[in-house]
């Protein structure tokens, strides 16, 4: 069981993310960019001053969505998938080199297996969160615009989560995860904080294609 919520930053994905790994008691795969950001020893100034540094920390934050993704043996969700490529088209100059690959096209196909959320934008929800450069509404519905393509490109099957009420994001997904997962919530008294998972310092694995088959 693979659960994804995807779209631009500031849209409330990490929330939603949060609310279900509570509620059905997954691993919480997030906090990515920020691990990557750490890693690399700089800072938001330096992305935006430099190509190259900036070039680096996409791949890396795109491989190593990949690599945490393939290292869960039952199920997670996610705050993220290949979202991260669309900063890339808008700030690099690599994502020809990212996406035109076969571990490229086998990821796509592995994301398009689970259940993927395209949480939209509102500029109610826009706000700093510390790692993104340039937080405008115009950069929001550029990358929104951009994962869409993506999503579109890639033929992967999503669910667009319109709605700002917290309410209504809620009760669409857990449609979704009951009626069609078959997901069972787990009990009031088991509720516990999300189990983040966490891949800093870890080295990366071969082939993505192996992870097609856990």
């Amino acid at each position: 069981m693979r659960i994804y919520f995807v779209g631009s930053h500031a849209t409330g994905k990490t929330t939603m993310t949060r609310y279900v790994s509570r509620r059905y008691g997954l691993p919480m795969i997030t906090e990515v960019a920020r691990a990557v950001l750490a890693e690399l020893e700089t800072s938001l100034d330096a992305l935006r001053t430099d190509v190259d540094l900036v070039a680096e920390y996409q791949r890396r934050v795109f491989e190593r969505q990949v690599q945490v993704e393939r290292m869960q043996q039952q199920g997670f969700v996610s705050d993220r998938a290949f979202d991260n490529l669309a900063y890339a088209a808008e700030h690099t100059l690599i994502l020809a080199d990212l996406i035109n690959t076969e571990e490229y096209a086998k990821y796509m196909e592995w994301v398009a297996q689970g259940i993927v959320f395209f949480v939209r934008p509102h500029r109610d929800l826009l706000k700093e969160d510390g790692v993104r450069a340039g937080v405008t509404w115009e950069s929001v519905l550029r990358i929104d615009g951009m994962i869409k393509l993506m999503l579109e490109q890639g033929r992967i099957p999503y669910l667009p989560i319109e709605s700002v009420a917290m309410q209504e994001r809620a009760r669409a997904v857990d449609f979704v995860l009951k009626r069609t997962a078959g997901l069972t919530q787990v009990a009031p008294s088991e509720v516990q904080t999300p189990k983040v998972v966490s891949m800093i310092g870890r080295a990366m694995p071969a082939a993505i294609g192996d992870a097609r088959r856990t």
